[in-house]
């Protein structure tokens, strides 16, 4: 028995300690490869991604449909490649288990369950779309369709009155509510905004106009740009409710925190829709920012030269948080605490701006949500 366990230790100690012992340094090895080699390849990836979207933003959304197109393209090629690898590679779904079923049952099976339904898709129009009035059709119920007001629909077909539309008839729909405008030579979006009573940077703002340079905002001769919330000079529109130029109140400083107060005095001249995901107040006077309410400096300053300028962006501690952007001075630094109200900068007009104003977002979870909803 003393022989057998003195051979016992022996192959142990000489055949499989040292086994065991190659066989986790090799694991140590195989780990350390594969997650270099994984992180490498995400390293890859990220510098791809930022390299496609700072060409995208450069070109303000000139090759961001060719790039869908070719993206969705190769995931269509990629899906028709593996689809018969995938369909063989699980057992006991080679077989169609459809096959015995006649095509008539099949039919009304699918058809007969009355949880099935339609979902429209929210997809968002970048360019004019041409619409066949129907039977029964009027302005209004046209623009509600496309979420526009109906005074867009009657500037961009030169409608006399509610009533000059027939069954048949093609009308033209801008994607947002505003006019469309060829430029002219000699014409700027300055001259441009201030002859359809709005903000040049709504014109900026809208992702899908061009420019000759998007550093000056350069425009070509005959080019067409949309103008959002534009209209139409000397003529009474049919929407007055949306003509109305709402006014900030006046922000002061309150020491109570659990909602929001107004960063700044002014106009605005910019609401919040699904290309401006904020709000833009405009003061010619470059008013000094407010704290809509208490918290942590998060980022101060032109960190990543991106189109924000200066900005300020606050975290309150409640899942909220605020951006201040635009910014001429910039009084607090990150890291530090301010109360509601207090002065943290003031208005300026740096990155993409075409005029002194406020750019102010509420963020929720991360999400932009719309100011006017929150502000008090």
């Amino acid at each position: 028995m003393g022989y057998i366990d003195r051979a016992m230790k022996k192959v142990w100690c000489h055949w499989i300690r040292p086994l065991l012992a190659d066989l986790k340094e090799f694991g140590k090895l195989w780990f350390r490869y594969i997650y270099k080699r994984t992180y490498n390849l995400f390293l890859s990836f990220e510098k791809i991604k930022d390299l496609i979207t700072r060409l995208l933003y450069r070109q303000r959304g000139r090759f961001s449909r060719p790039f869908v197109h070719v993206s969705m393209g190769g995931l269509i090629a990629l899906g028709v490649t593996l689809a018969p690898v995938l369909a063989t590679s699980f057992p006991g779904v080679t077989d169609d288990p459809w096959a015995d079923i006649p095509p008539s049952s099949l039919v009304r099976d699918v058809t007969d369950d009355g949880t099935t339904t339609t979902v429209p898709v929210d997809r968002v129009r970048d360019q004019i779309i041409e619409y066949e009035v129907q039977p029964g059709d009027t302005v209004s119920a046209i623009a509600d369709k496309y979420g526009i007001d109906q005074d867009t629909i009657r500037w961009e077909n030169n409608l006399g009155s509610v009533n000059a539309i027939k069954p048949g008839q093609k009308l033209r729909i801008l994607p947002v509510v505003g006019v469309e405008h060829k430029v002219t030579r000699g014409e700027t979006i300055y001259s441009i905004a201030k002859k359809y009573q709005t903000d040049a940077q709504a014109i900026v703002d809208f992702p899908f106009n061009t420019f000759a340079d998007n550093e000056t905002f350069a425009l070509g001769v005959g080019q067409s740009l949309i103008v959002p919330d534009g209209k139409i000079p000397n003529q009474i529109p049919w929407s007055p409710n949306l003509a109305v130029t709402r006014r900030t109140p006046d922000a002061g400083a309150v020491s109570a925190t659990g909602q929001f107060v107004w960063p700044s005095g002014g106009v605005i001249t910019q609401r919040f829709v699904w290309y401006h995901k904020g709000v833009d107040i405009a003061n010619a006077s470059f008013p000094p920012i407010l704290a809509a309410d208490a918290g942590k400096v998060l980022v101060t300053g032109w960190p990543d030269n991106s189109g924000y300028g200066n900005r300020i962006i606050l975290d309150h501690g409640n899942g909220y948080q605020t951006l201040y952007g635009h910014l001429n001075r910039i009084y607090v630094t990150a890291g530090q605490t301010v109360k509601r109200g207090d002065v943290i900068g003031q208005e300026g007009s740096t990155g993409r701006s075409t005029g002194p104003h406020l750019h102010f977002e509420i963020r929720r979870g991360g999400v932009q949500v719309n100011p006017l909803q929150y502000l008090k």
